[in-house]
């Protein structure tokens, strides 16, 4: 690796103009080609952005390029990835990295094979709120975790996407598509999960697209829309998850940690920022300082928006030789819970999971600064 990470892009959607946008906050960080099945949106975003548009085969083959970023759709991760390290590229996906157990484990094996690294969104956990929210746990603030809600719950994006689909297709559905944050949030705030059961269910078995050329077009739907699990922690934490797009309104919190000695109100984890509060048990609630933590600042339309983080770690831990936080391994173990939760959905049984991870390390205030151009 050189001092400066030449980067590639595969999948040139909406979320590719973010990482060519936010790239260029991070040291040593450089977007050099992007590439699409359809050439002509890869050429759009060249041209917007100054970097060069190629053919899917020539950016595997580039030698510029040391790190492919894989923003495709969901059921395409795996071979896409698959392609990237085969080409003997680094390869850092849009979450969820897989969607299945099977598929991590092929590509751990065919990394380790090769001697390449995977990395994968999402990164939002290191945000200056969730770490935040990480120091306190590990300061022991509020005692032992015993237990915790999350609620992530909408009616769904129909309404607003011209093109919703997929989210509503094998391979989506809010376990899979918000899921991961919230599922590596718990995991690097507390540790890996032990066991999961759920309900699930789809409520609705069309959704009518509400905006764009395709407005009034309904959409099948082919996936739970409406879940609600119990996580069971290797620390014996049991915290309640519910994922729906099934609810026009709701006063939940995002996620709120209960411990032995107080709680801690944790913001959502689909944004890197947020107010953290810690709660003793007189029931007063003390507001916590992000303790100059850059990744709360805000940069974005008055939000704290710093996607790359993860692959700017990423590309400094390959420097450094050290191991980048958001692994292969921690992935794969979140993707493990998703999947073993959709599938305690349908037998309405407790599963054992079989994968396991170490907590990724915090990342501090000096931490985020030395990732910032």
């Amino acid at each position: 690796m050189t001092s400066m990470t030449g980067i590639g892009i595969i999948g040139c959607g909406n979320i590719s103009a973010a990482y060519l946008r936010l790239a260029p906050l991070f040291k040593g960080l450089e977007v050099r080609a992007v590439a699409d099945l359809n050439l002509a949106n890869a050429q759009t975003r060249a041209a917007k952005f100054g970097v060069r548009a190629c053919s899917v085969d020539e950016l595997l083959a580039a030698d510029d390029i040391d790190i492919i970023v894989n923003l495709t759709v969901p059921a395409a991760h795996f071979d896409v990835t698959r392609q990237i390290l085969e080409a003997g590229k680094h390869a850092y996906s849009e979450k969820p990295y897989v969607l299945s157990l099977e598929q991590g484990e092929a590509l751990r094996s065919l990394a380790a094979q090769k001697g390449l690294r995977v990395g994968s969104a999402p990164d939002t956990f290191l945000g200056g709120a969730h770490q935040t929210a990480r120091a306190m746990l590990d300061a022991g603030k509020i005692g032992d975790v015993v237990g915790g809600t999350c609620h992530v719950m909408s009616h769904g994006m129909e309404a607003w996407h011209p093109n919703p689909d997929f989210f509503f297709q094998k391979g989506g559905g809010p376990i899979l598509d918000l899921g991961p944050y919230y599922i590596t949030n718990l995991v690097q705030l507390i540790g890996p999960v032990k066991a999961v059961t759920a309900a699930a269910t789809a409520s609705f078995a069309t959704r009518t697209i509400g905006n764009g050329p395709r407005n009034g077009e309904t959409v099948p739907v082919e996936t739970p829309t409406n879940i609600h699990a119990i996580l069971e922690f290797q620390n014996g934490a049991v915290i309640t998850l519910s994922a729906s797009w099934d609810v026009w309104a709701h006063r939940h919190p995002n996620m709120e940690l209960y411990g032995s000695e107080g709680s801690l109100y944790v913001p959502d984890p689909n944004f890197f920022g947020g107010d953290v509060a810690l709660v003793g048990p007189d029931g007063s609630a003390q507001e916590c300082d992000h303790g100059g933590h850059a990744f709360s600042e805000p940069n974005d339309n008055d939000r704290a928006n710093y996607r790359c983080a993860g692959l700017a770690d990423m590309a400094t831990a390959l420097s450094e030789d050290r191991p980048h936080r958001c692994s292969l391994e921690l992935a794969t173990h979140v993707v493990e819970v998703m999947t073993s939760i959709l599938e305690a959905g349908e037998s309405r049984k407790w599963i054992e999971l079989s994968t396991t991870c170490e907590r990724p390390a915090p990342l501090t205030a000096e931490d985020a600064r030395a990732l910032l151009a």
